[in-house]
């Protein structure tokens, strides 16, 4: 199969595997697809091991080159969408779960996108919902309500299957130009402002995070520009200033 592609590079990031099988079927399904590139956070397994290999056949390539790095947020440092899959029932229920389907079909809109990255979870308990809220948006595969969650191995073919499917459509009428925010700046705009709140006291230590969190995804659903970004990073830049220079010009009095 081949992705009729409005990305430049596609990543697959897993985040600490336990399966050497479900990594080397990564591995493989990455060659399958067309993937270029595939990133492990923290694995919990000897990806390089035989079991992987042999599973992998021509994906080993995959595995030999692969990235592996100590932090979600470093995986996706150079992404520009960033798509997390969710198969979790007690996700935060602020956070909007789009069908695989929908979301490929959201995605291809768009003229160009550089880097895209898919995201998926730990085999047993998934994506944490801070690890959710780097992604810009979040997804899931539809399955029965008894058994949601599914094998990462094929958790990852049924993903590419949706996206190599949604590029066959006839999506080109109205695409889109492409400036979302990154998840990247998103999450530093937040950074900032948590602890602008924090400073001037709306928010308290114990609870900022879960505070932020909504308003966090809040922004997220908005499909907010690097523009908007931009905007409200540099009002946080401005009450900032007016904070230093009013404590400099209270000390001086």
């Amino acid at each position: 199969m081949t992705l009729e592609k409005n990305f430049s590079n596609l990543m697959v990031i897993l985040v600490e595997p336990n399966g050497p099988l479900n990594v080397g079927s990564v591995a493989r399904l990455c060659s399958n697809f067309k993937v270029d590139e595939l990133r492990i956070v923290s694995p919990k397994c000897d990806i390089f091991s035989l079991e992987a290999k042999k599973m992998a056949l021509k994906g080993q390539k995959f595995l030999e080159h692969c990235k592996i790095f100590d932090d979600l947020q470093k995986a996706i440092f150079d992404c520009d969408l960033v798509l997390a899959s969710c198969g979790r029932i007690d996700v935060n229920k602020d956070s909007i779960l789009v069908s695989s389907e929908d979301i490929f079909d959201w995605t291809l809109s768009f003229k160009k996108i550089n880097n895209l990255a898919i995201i998926f979870g730990r085999e047993d308990r998934g994506l944490t919902n801070s690890e959710l809220l780097l992604a810009n948006k979040t997804f899931n595969i539809p399955t029965s309500q008894i058994n949601p969650s599914l094998n990462l191995s094929h958790a990852v073919s049924i993903v590419l299957y949706e996206l190599n499917k949604s590029s066959k459509k006839d999506l080109n009428n109205k695409l889109k130009v492409f400036n979302l925010a990154s998840s990247n700046e998103v999450h530093d705009t937040f950074v900032e402002i948590e602890e602008m709140l924090l400073r001037v006291g709306y928010l308290l230590k114990h609870t900022s995070k879960a505070k932020i969190s909504k308003f966090k995804n809040y922004i997220l659903r908005a499909n907010t520009s690097m523009h908007e970004i931009n905007v409200l990073r540099g009002i946080v830049h401005q009450i900032n200033w007016f904070l230093n220079n009013s404590k400099r010009n209270k000390e001086h009095n």
